[in-house]
């Protein structure tokens, strides 16, 4: 008996010195009873576990800025371009008055005169109207690099306003947050390093709808504006359409911005032979365009397949009654602190709750501040740029990630069914879908390197 004492303690003792050693050889032999010992086989992975997290934690920017508290040695300045008086001015709204209140959100407290005292950093909003025209967005631009002195640059509602936008941005190495213009050239062929931005592109607008109109019709036709939106727009939804397995019968058909006119362009959507009629359009243009489309009976004769836009203009989809559509945002889809922060504020100070771009204004200001605390208060160009690349925050939508490739944001969208066009509180749509569509990247063929593995130029990169 003494003998075997003896060889179990041996067998033991052998067991602690080779748990204790470099070598995770130990977690073959069988524990022992003591219960002190089980622990110590978890001890050895240590080594292997610390080089596996690394390159995983890298590209992921987030952890940080969480804990980072912003501060700055003097006001940063930020400049806003949006239209207040223009043909987009209803837009130019939306933004002007959810950047201000992602301000007071980020602040914690209303700020005096648009200065907001976020942390330990002061920051100050300077709002310029452009009009929605082009010339105007290119002085106002230089006025507020030049004279105001701003750091970053957020803008504009017009896609052929922000085109110019982006090369003054460009030109005086400003980053730029575009919000809302939604033309595929921002972050395509007009791409430039200090471009990002928080408004979707047409082909996120595509991929969201046409996941659902393929279900449904098989042969579609298509009107959009005759500018960069509108034809990015049309040539978007021509892709993800005919990826997704639909066909179209003709030749997308192109009106000027200013039309109110719209008979001859309808007559030949009318005898397309289409099952559905996608729109892709903004602005005024949609009421005689809906008005006309209605008298000649166009919305008997084939579905309307549009993303919904503004709340003003949906009692113009009484016709899709019952039918489901996209859009890019509504303030009853998303359920987190952020939008109900937001939807409650803006009822209380406009007396009406959030509409289609509100969200792109508050993640607006939430992107800065997020790129800000990780370059600790730097506004150098460079270092905002390498923040921002691959960068993620969350806002009204939930979690938005700016593609490092093409600075492209990737967001959540919406597939909504329309319930009616009436009610007070514009609770118009019950929530069916929320979608996160992942566009090609459409950089030009000089920069197609940046692209990586994602499609280029297409849905299937061909």
């Amino acid at each position: 008996m003494k003998k075997l004492a003896i060889l179990t303690a041996l067998v033991v003792l052998a067991a602690i010195v080779m748990a204790c050693a470099p070598a995770p050889t130990a977690t073959p032999v069988p524990p022992p009873p003591k219960p002190t010992e089980p622990p110590k086989p978890t001890a050895a992975p240590k080594p292997t576990a610390t080089p596996v997290a690394k390159p995983t934690e890298a590209p992921k920017p987030t952890p940080a800025p969480a804990a980072a508290r912003l501060k700055c040695d003097k006001p940063i300045k930020v400049g806003l371009i949006t239209d207040k008086s223009g043909p987009l001015a209803v837009y130019g709204a939306m933004i002007e008055r959810s950047f201000l209140l992602g301000w007071e959100w980020l602040a914690g407290a209303p700020g005096k005169d648009n200065v907001f005292k976020v942390e330990d950093c002061e920051i100050q909003i300077i709002i310029a109207d452009d009009k929605g025209v082009v010339d105007t967005t290119a002085t106002v631009a230089r006025e507020l690099i030049e004279v105001k002195k701003v750091d970053i640059l957020v803008g504009t509602v017009s896609s052929g306003g922000t085109a110019t936008l982006q090369g003054i941005a460009r030109d005086n190495k400003k980053v730029l947050v575009v919000a809302p213009a939604a033309s595929n050239d921002i972050t395509g062929k007009d791409f430039n390093e200090y471009t990002f931005r928080t408004s979707r592109n047409n082909y996120q607008d595509a991929i969201n709808l046409c996941q659902y109109l393929t279900t449904q019709y098989k042969k579609f036709v298509q009107i959009a504006p005759d500018y960069s939106f509108g034809r990015g727009g049309a040539a978007a939804f021509r892709d993800a359409c005919s990826v997704l397995g639909g066909t179209f019968v003709m030749d997308d058909v192109f009106a000027p911005l200013d039309t109110k006119e719209f008979t001859p362009y309808l007559d030949k959507i009318m005898k397309s032979g289409a099952e559905a009629w996608i729109v892709t359009w903004a602005g005024a243009g949609f009421v005689p365009m809906f008005k006309t489309a209605q008298e000649m009976g166009l919305f008997d004769k084939m579905k309307l397949a549009a993303s919904v836009a503004d709340n003003a203009t949906v009692p113009l989809y009484a016709a899709a009654l019952g039918q489901n559509s996209g859009i890019l945002y509504h303030y009853t889809s998303p359920k987190n602190p952020i939008n109900d922060w937001l939807v409650k504020q803006t009822l209380a100070r406009y007396k009406v709750p959030p509409d289609l771009f509100d969200a792109d204004g508050m993640n607006a200001a939430i992107a800065v501040v997020t790129a800000l605390r990780k370059t600790n208060g730097s506004t150098d160009s460079a270092a905002l740029i390498k923040a921002m690349e691959g960068m993620e925050f969350n806002g009204p939508k939930g979690k938005v990630y700016f593609r490092p490739e093409d600075h492209v944001a990737i967001q959540d969208m919406y597939i909504v069914k329309i319930l009616n066009v009436t009610d007070k509180e514009f609770k118009f749509f019950e929530t069916v879908k929320t979608n996160r569509p992942e566009p090609p990247c459409l950089l030009p063929a000089a920069l197609k390197a940046r692209c990586g593995k994602l499609p280029y130029g297409t849905l299937s990169g061909k």
